[in-house]
């Protein structure tokens, strides 16, 4: 049986098209980068996002119903692994890690058909934040 509340996330379901644009981190300057996502259910407790945008990355939401909090695990081709805590308010959705090593968030409107996000770091703690790049999601398909 599904967890209603996970249900929440189905906006996130579908094929989607990738555009990775303004990263400080790329040369030249305009460059963007393109690469898909799919979103599907993993059973009935977890949704499953793989994404192909310039290496493989891999992302599970859950929830923590005692906490009333949504998670998600991040894993990438590099090896890193991160957590995720996840949080979705009307259209504005957000991923949030504050690790030892630096703080890290997703910040991005859902509208329909489109995801319009981008990634920040802190490496203060949070008290300052510098954009990565900006993350745009068109779906292909539900």
């Amino acid at each position: 049986m599904r967890n209603e509340r996970l249900e929440r996330l189905e906006v996130l379901l579908g094929s989607w098209k990738l555009t990775l644009s303004d990263a400080w981190f790329l040369e030249p300057a305009g460059i963007e980068v393109h690469g898909s996502a799919t979103v599907e259910w993993l059973g009935d407790a977890f949704l499953v996002m793989r994404c192909d945008l310039d290496g493989d990355l891999t992302m599970v939401f859950g929830r923590s119903d005692a906490n009333d909090a949504y998670t998600a695990l991040y894993h990438d081709d590099r090896g890193v692994c991160r957590v995720f805590a996840v949080t979705l308010e009307g259209s504005h959705l957000e991923f949030v890690r504050e690790d030892p090593d630096f703080h890290q968030r997703f910040v991005a409107e859902v509208e329909e058909g489109r995801i319009l996000g981008r990634w920040e770091a802190s490496e203060d703690q949070g008290q300052t934040w510098r954009k990565d790049f900006d993350l745009v999601y068109d779906r292909v398909e539900n």
